[in-house]
């Protein structure tokens, strides 16, 4: 029997993901001010009827790139770094008189993949959110572009987006876009195309639906969109994909404007476990034989004997993608031991452990207490 879509009343905490192209106007590199006033309206229309709101914010980057000069279509990790750190208090003052304009007060939070991969952080994270969310507050986000290393995106903040759904155990989350939802192919090449209303689990099929990013401001896509939907719903947190072009797109999307909702998945799990699933950035991978890829879907630990190959560079504590043996993602986990101490004791017996390292470490590579299952194993 199939499972009806959510209503964002029913939330208690709602998520909102909202992209560059939304809250930028191109054509003047300027905030959509009239947009995020009707946007305001709405948070505010949920907090009366006690739906708590957090924000999460593209835009920082679109909004500085004319003041500075940066029009050329692609920036260098610097000119973005600093277009962020101009951007952001455009962006940060936009949210606020919008939202004060409703008697609401907003908070401004930069986060980077460091905040929600690390542990320690991502607690220290939480728990400032949760404050904020008490106090009354709407608390923004955006990623902290200025400061983050390498691939300076989550995607769009779509990942990130999905990640602090995870975070503070929301009941929704809304990823508004300049499309209605999900669609078998590509509407704007595929005249037969077909939207799909409700995904009541993220399949390989639906998962292939992902396209590539669009042009413009916007660096996510469909593909991002669907990395969220797993976080979010393998964390108990259904999701929409809704259009944003609109005066009032919370308001619409109450109203029954079409969209994509990915159902939340049944299934309790623990706040670390949470966590380990949501893991974005996995810092490498174990190869497995068949055995052990029917021992973890069984609940088991991973054991050094099972393991074929070791991939990546990672410490012990490190979370790691469990891979079986025709190269699906079975799980996520936390290491016991480091790369090269995994490759050390790879395809070995436990006792064999101290004779092969030179001490005695943990019987397994990964403990069942650290290991979650991911996608359609999970279910």
């Amino acid at each position: 029997m199939s499972r009806a879509a959510p209503s964002l009343t029913e939330a208690k905490l709602l998520v909102v993901k909202i992209g560059s192209a939304l809250i930028v106007d191109p054509a003047a590199a300027l905030p959509r001010t009239g947009w995020l006033h009707g946007m305001a309206a709405d948070i505010a229309a949920l907090r009366a009827r006690g739906v708590r709101v957090i924000v999460v914010s593209s835009g920082a980057i679109a909004l500085a790139r004319r003041q500075l000069g940066l029009l050329q279509p692609r920036l260098r990790l610097e000119e973005k770094q600093a277009a962020a750190a101009v951007g952001q208090i455009r962006l940060a003052q936009a949210w606020s008189e919008a939202l004060s304009a409703h008697g609401l007060v907003a908070a401004q939070l930069l986060l980077t993949m460091d905040d929600t991969e690390d542990r320690r952080r991502y607690l220290n994270a939480r728990a400032t959110l949760r404050t904020l969310l008490d106090l009354g507050a709407v608390p923004v986000i955006n990623e902290n572009d200025s400061v983050a290393t390498g691939e300076i995106r989550f995607g769009d903040n779509d990942r990130l987006a999905g990640r602090v759904a995870e975070m503070v155990e929301a009941d929704q989350l809304v990823l508004l876009s300049d499309i209605d939802g999900l669609y078998t192919a590509d509407p704007k090449r595929d005249p037969a195309a077909r939207h799909l209303p409700v995904i009541e689990a993220l399949t390989p099929e639906i998962e292939a639906m992902g396209g590539a990013p669009p042009p413009g401001f916007s660096s996510g896509g469909m593909r991002t969109k669907l990395v969220a939907a797993r976080i979010a719903t393998q964390a108990g947190c259904a999701m929409a994909v809704a259009l944003g072009h609109v005066a009032h797109p919370l308001a619409a999307l109450q109203a029954g404007a079409r969209c994509t909702w990915f159902l939340a998945q049944p299934g309790g799990r623990s706040a670390r476990k949470r966590w380990i699933a949501g893991s974005l950035a996995p810092m490498g991978r174990l190869h497995v034989d068949d055995g052990a890829a029917r021992a973890i879907m069984r609940g088991s630990s991973l054991l050094p004997a099972g393991v074929v190959t070791v991939a990546g560079e990672f410490e012990r504590g490190d979370a790691v993608e469990i891979l079986a043996p025709d190269n699906v993602a079975l799980a996520r986990g936390l290491a016991a031991y480091s790369a090269a101490d995994a490759r050390l004791i790879a395809r070995h017996q436990t006792d064999d452990i101290e004779a092969l390292l030179g001490w005695r470490g943990r019987d397994e590579i990964v403990h069942r207490d650290d290991l979650v299952l991911m996608g359609a194993v999970a279910r």
